[in-house]
């Protein structure tokens, strides 16, 4: 009697074991989620603003053509806690598939845990599985926090400077003229 007292009070004490954050392909259904993330990306980018209805046709484009991109997703049990996409092109300096790192966000309120590197090293290690011969990204100067992430992981200033050229409506905020 008193070893089924004991395992009676062992039970109620007992909580659900703890899931780890995992990365994962991402699919149509975390959208909506992705969508949310690339809002607080751009809220923080100099030369972007959220526009939910093109973040989420953009989305789909990637989803629905693996050949241009993947998207991978950092998830807790149901929770989308963050997201990094890589789009493809060929390299001719390389000789072979390079990838932009387009995007890489955790929730403002999960991050300082060590999600963001978890996130990049695995794509990272996705793209080295993959035979790419290199990762680009651009991010904002004064990033210090993603500047620092991607030092950590071997990234290095470029000697090339990013251009743009918009060819929609809009000047990005920010814009810096050429003959400055």
């Amino acid at each position: 009697m008193e070893a089924v007292e004991s395992n009676r009070r062992a039970s109620r004490k007992a909580k659900p074991a703890k899931e780890f954050p995992r990365v994962r392909e991402a699919r149509n259904t975390d959208i909506p989620g992705m969508v949310e993330l690339l809002g607080h990306l751009f809220k923080q980018e100099a030369d972007f603003v959220p526009a939910p209805e093109k973040q989420r046709r953009a989305l789909k484009l990637i989803l629905a053509q693996p050949a241009m991109g993947r998207v991978f997703v950092l998830t807790q049990g149901t929770e989308l806690l963050g997201m990094i996409s890589l789009l493809f092109t060929i390299s001719t300096a390389e000789g072979g598939k390079a990838a932009w790192l387009e995007d890489l966000v955790i929730r403002p309120d999960k991050r300082g845990k060590g999600l963001g590197t978890r996130l990049l090293r695995a794509a990272i290690d996705w793209a080295q599985r993959e035979g790419l011969a290199r990762i680009t990204l651009l991010t904002d100067t004064d990033n210090k926090g993603a500047r620092s992430l991607y030092s950590r992981h071997g990234f290095v200033a470029s000697a090339m400077q990013p251009l743009r050229l918009t060819l929609t409506r809009r000047t990005p905020r920010g814009a810096v003229s050429l003959s400055t």
